[in-house]
């Protein structure tokens, strides 16, 4: 299995420099200083799998010059990697076909909270079509791509890693089951 990593994001909740912070990192002029909020995009046997959506989306794919995403996974229900979900609207117009997003029932709800238009009955013109795969801490496969969930904590939230192939993803965890 080949595949292509491109961190979108490697920032903080907050991206890098904060807005006011006037420490000597926020202050840097090191281009390596300046990071969007944390997202990563897998390239593997001709799908483009993106892991979190956050509020820096947008930027992340015009920058990258990307235009398609075959399946979203997401890490947990925080704002930096959800808020970027309605950005997904051009790529659907753009690709003609519903997104997969794959998270646990409890992202799932928030997700339904925080964008109640998505599953409104009413034909939204506007809304982008996701396709919501509610997952567990089990293995489940995209195509024929095995997707190994790894229960981490986020200090008292019980949030996912992933593993694709030999990599594995983590991020905002403070432990990690043996």
């Amino acid at each position: 299995m080949q595949f292509k990593v491109l961190f979108l994001g490697t920032g903080t909740s907050q991206g890098v420099p904060v807005v006011g912070c006037e420490c000597q990192i926020c202050n840097s002029i090191n281009k390596k200083d300046k990071r969007l909020r944390t997202s990563v995009l897998i390239k593997i046997d001709g799908l483009s799998i993106l892991i979190d959506i956050g509020p820096d989306f947008r930027y992340q794919m015009l920058r990258s010059h990307l235009s398609n995403i075959d399946a979203v996974l997401i890490t947990h229900q925080h704002r930096d990697h959800t808020a970027g979900l309605d950005d997904l609207r051009p790529i659907y117009y753009l690709n003609q076909k519903g997104i997969p997003l794959y998270s646990e029932k409890n992202v799932y709800n928030a997700i339904k909270n925080d964008f109640g238009y998505f599953f409104s009955k009413n034909k939204y013109p506007g809304k982008p079509k996701i396709n919501f795969n509610i997952i567990s801490n089990t293995t489940f496969s995209i195509s024929d791509i095995p997707i190994i969930p790894i229960r981490v904590m986020h200090h008292k939230l019980p949030v996912l890693g992933y593993r694709i192939g030999d990599l594995s993803y983590i991020t905002d965890a403070n432990y990690i089951s043996s």
